[in-house]
């Protein structure tokens, strides 16, 4: 392996020896590449066995698999397998062998130096070896077509997609993907603030960004700079998924995708026929009518992120679909394939049980969760309101700040018009019970003191366990139970934060009018019913 992605490549075709305990595997660096550290931290977290690089070479193995054909290779003895790190092998990286080839499948690399040559080309689409004839290479002989392992993780992964969701925190929300490959032509460094725009306009109780940054990208920043980088959408609520497996169960989870010229796109596509929309074209990296130039050919440009509702809806279905299949043949059966090729070159008898791609895990990725918003509403009669919330100082001013006590800091607290607060967490710390003096605050108790301190602020709410909001509104001695049903949809139940709820009334306490006692707060193309009452004395006593 040269890279973390050649090491994950090779991660998802070892299933093939599972259970077999005549088989041992381990993991070596080849020098040479700039990425090589992040290799090694990757390994380290597989839990896989490595060896340097001088007993690498040392010693004669029965199989060598790698994922890229860069390196010396030659220098290691065994049946050499090669194996694509990526999908479509469309970009050309400048400087590196042959001018305009694509990297992966450039003669110049697939034979060594020393003439040594590979007993096996892996491929995943019969276009890929009509590329090697195409260029004179001998090594279309040794080529064959058993599909691709990755994508048959995310194939099997479908059914999961709920699981995904779950655990990227999206629930009913669209989920937009944004991904970057590397290099100068990526998003990442074309379009830098991309990320912090598009969660900008993206209102948050309707969409959600995750975002997939190349591992290669991930080692010349390291992970520290990168984050502090995307430290602006990341505090408006963008995830940022791992580069292993997670950002494969990123694109079952996705219901979009914004990319550049990375393959990603090209994995996204195979799985589904959701929209594509292309950030940037990725230059003279892109190789001529290659199945990323073929994507990126026919789907939907964005222009500005404001734009970016208005491009998805211009996706038309199967623009993206028909480069995928360009990129990807054989789907199904692919680990059964290499078994059949693989053993015999090991002079084993392949074991009789079959072998099945690994669902992709689920594992959990933590966002931000925005703690103060700008609000904007719009009345539709006779008893609607549009709710939009966004990230405050992310963009355009709303009509109010609605703030999270608690949770921002004391210069957002000041500047609220809404200001809210949320149960404490109960459990936490050595005991998980109260102390000797226990206290907490009771929902009237604690408004009438966060209009007392803050004189900006024109009302303040406690979000009580149940859901419900109790309201007071400064000028006026009644508080206000406002609750926010749940919606029906398609046999599931789709609960809104009860935040928006409180927001919503703020239409009419602002106008210093009575708000109706019942009305439809519109999230998307959801409408949530919504009651607004006096607070009971059971409520206003009630301790958050």
């Amino acid at each position: 392996m040269r890279s973390a992605v050649a090491l994950y490549r090779l991660l998802d075709v070892l299933p093939v020896f599972a259970g077999d305990d005549r088989i041992s595997p381990c993991f070596t660096l080849v020098p040479g590449s700039d990425f090589g550290a992040d290799a090694l931290t990757a390994v380290g977290a597989s839990g896989a066995r490595i060896i340097p690089w001088d007993e690498a070479r040392s010693r004669p193995f029965d199989l060598v698999l790698v994922a890229s054909p860069k390196g010396d290779l030659r220098l290691l003895h065994g049946h050499r397998v090669l194996l694509p790190h990526g999908a479509g092998f469309s970009k050309t990286v400048r400087g590196e062998g042959s001018p305009g080839s694509a990297s992966g499948l450039d003669p110049e690399y697939l034979r060594s130096a020393e003439g040594s040559e590979a007993a096996l080309y892996a491929l995943a689409h019969p276009e890929q070896v009509e590329r090697l004839r195409g260029a004179g290479s001998h090594d279309a002989e040794r080529a064959v077509v058993v599909g691709d392992p990755t994508l048959e993780r995310l194939l099997v992964s479908r059914p999961l997609r709920d699981h995904y969701r779950a655990a990227l925190g999206t629930g009913a929300r669209q989920l937009v993907a944004l991904t970057s490959t590397w290099g100068p032509r990526s998003l990442l460094r074309t379009r830098p603030g991309l990320p912090a725009e598009l969660a900008a306009v993206l209102p948050h109780d309707t969409h959600q960004l995750a975002l997939i940054v190349h591992p290669n990208e991930r080692a010349r920043l390291g992970t520290f700079e990168l984050t502090e980088h995307l430290a602006p959408a990341l505090d408006a609520g963008l995830a940022l998924v791992g580069s292993h497996e997670e950002w494969a169960a990123l694109l079952v989870a996705a219901d979009a995708l914004i990319t550049d010229h990375g393959s990603v796109a090209l994995y996204y596509a195979a799985v589904n026929e959701r929209p594509v929309i292309a950030a940037c074209d990725g230059g003279d990296e892109v190789i001529e009518a290659s199945p990323m130039a073929r994507m990126l050919a026919a789907v939907p440009r964005l222009g500005s992120a404001a734009d970016v509702l208005r491009t998805l809806d211009a996706y038309r279905p199967g623009a993206a679909q028909d480069a995928a299949r360009a990129a990807f043949a054989e789907q199904g059966g692919v680990l059964e394939r290499l078994k059949e090729l693989l053993y015999p070159l090991l002079r084993l008898p392949a074991p009789p049980l079959r072998t099945e791609p690994r669902t992709l895990p689920v594992r959990t990725t933590t966002a931000r969760t925005p703690v103060a918003f700008a609000v904007r509403l719009d009345l539709a009669p006779p008893d609607r309101v549009r709710v939009d919330r966004f990230p405050a100082h992310a963009g355009l001013p709303g009509h109010h700040l609605a703030v999270e006590y608690g949770a921002a800091g004391e210069r957002a607290v000041r500047s609220a018009g809404l200001l809210y607060r949320r149960p404490l967490l109960s459990g936490v710390g050595p005991g998980s019970g109260p102390g000797p003096l226990d206290s907490a605050w009771t929902a009237g108790g604690w408004t009438a003191h966060a209009l007392g301190r803050y004189p900006g602020c024109l009302a303040a709410a406690a979000v009580l366990p149940s859901g419900a909001g109790v309201l007071r509104v400064r000028g006026q001695e009644r508080l206000l139970a406002v609750r926010i049903e749940p919606y029906a949809e398609g046999g599931r139940v789709v609960r809104a934060d009860p935040a928006v709820a409180l927001s919503a009334v703020h239409f009419w306490v602002a106008k210093r009018q009575e708000p109706p006692s019942s009305f439809v707060c519109l999230l998307g193309h959801r409408g949530f019913r919504v009651t607004v009452a006096t607070a009971t004395a059971d409520e206003e006593s009630r301790l958050f």
